[in-house]
């Protein structure tokens, strides 16, 4: 397999701790700007302040959730991820009148606070080690309100935005900076449990790969080089092995669905609809293919063992129902696929605590209107 190593990426903080240097952009809103709180009884026992018990809403066949807390109520609220003591979640948001997503961070007694400035659009937040840091894509370098959406002529596709830089906020007093840099997309960073490296997705080789890098930016390493696009990945908790989201081409006319693929992503784009979960070494040797369910396999996530990976799927949809997606979960050799959730829409994004007694996810059940998607918390069985 063809990878790079390189030595430095640019002229960066030397260290992640010292984002807030002098001359740091604020990243904090202009005004505070929090997630609405509705009048409901809160439940304590919820590991996240605010958390409202709704065990109502866990549907027939959800064994593995003991207890279910609801942590918002309105818009589109998605990849919220822990913190390292398992007491926050950062993760993005939009809402009525907001057209691109936001990143929101939780607080112990107040209501989750958003800590990104407003400009362009952002996605993909994630903790560094100490807690006090957060990283995250936005295109605020470039644009001050959100980007074009994609162009629908191409079909359901994602916009992978060139304008994409990694930056690091200090949570503390409100200072970020450019972590991750340079022509082309760089956002979708996660952060090994062992503290030591950070991934990401770029296109700074000409395809959509898995990079890895030290918390600081430096020493990039190229992970993958297979075409299509490779990303959405999370470390093993021991920090040996990345789970991970790519393109599924078909075995008929491979050529020509490269060159689609090529087409669209000149546009700056990528069509979801076909992916199948990976798992490769932190340092890019053995790579193999974990689920071969067909249609659309995304946001995985390793169980605390490391034995098993939680992911979202909607190869159990009936034809004409894509967006019937479910939590499944199977071995990392693809054996003893399980259904999680039984969701009649949309169930994603789920990551465990550190501790593993939670599972916090994205879902549409509940929604006071159609699209709304909400977190939750599940007490794991």
């Amino acid at each position: 397999m063809r990878r790079r190593t390189l030595l430095k990426l640019s002229a960066l903080a030397s260290l992640p701790i010292a984002v807030a240097a002098c001359g740091s952009t604020s990243f904090f809103a202009a005004e505070a700007v929090t997630v609405p709180v509705p009048d409901l009884v809160t439940d304590p026992s919820c590991p996240i302040d605010g958390g409202v018990q709704v065990n109502e809403l866990i549907r027939e066949g959800e064994n593995h959730f003991k207890n279910l807390w609801r942590l918002t109520w309105d818009g589109e609220n998605a990849e919220a991820y822990w913190n390292p003591a398992g007491n926050k979640l950062v993760f993005q948001r939009r809402w009525e009148g907001v057209d691109c997503d936001r990143i929101f961070v939780t607080r112990g007694g107040a209501p989750a606070i958003q800590i990104s400035d407003g400009r362009g659009t952002t996605t993909c937040s994630y903790f560094l080690p100490d807690g006090e840091h957060v990283v995250f894509g936005s295109t605020g370098a470039v644009h001050d309100d959100c980007p074009p959406k994609p162009d629908m002529s191409f079909g359901y596709t994602w916009a992978i935005y060139p304008e994409y830089d990694i930056y690091v906020k200090d949570l503390k007093n409100g200072g970020a900076r450019p972590l991750v840099t340079g022509p082309g997309y760089d956002a979708e960073a996660t952060v090994s449990p062992v503290g030591d490296r950070m991934v990401f997705t770029s296109t700074r080789s000409g395809d959509i790969e898995l990079w890895t890098c030290d918390l600081n930016g430096e020493n990039l390493h190229q992970v993958t080089d297979r075409v299509g696009y490779d990303g959405g990945a999370f470390f093993s908790h021991d920090g040996t092995k990345l789970v991970y989201r790519t393109t599924a081409f078909g075995t008929e006319n491979v050529e020509e669905e490269h060159a689609r693929y090529k087409q669209l992503l000149s546009e700056n784009l990528i069509r979801p609809h076909s992916m199948e979960i990976w798992v490769v070494d932190a340092d890019g040797e053995n790579p193999r293919q974990v689920t071969r369910l067909g249609k659309a396999n995304w946001a995985p996530y390793f169980f605390p063992s490391d034995e098993r990976i939680v992911f979202c799927t909607n190869h159990h949809s009936e034809e004409g129902s894509r967006m019937n997606f479910d939590l499944f979960a199977i071995d990392v050799d693809g054996g003893n696929l399980e259904q999680i959730t039984t969701e009649e829409s949309f169930d994603s994004f789920p990551m465990f605590s550190p501790d593993g007694r939670y599972l916090v996810f994205s879902s549409n059940r509940g929604g006071e209107k159609e699209g709304d998607t909400n977190l939750f918390i599940a007490e794991w069985q």
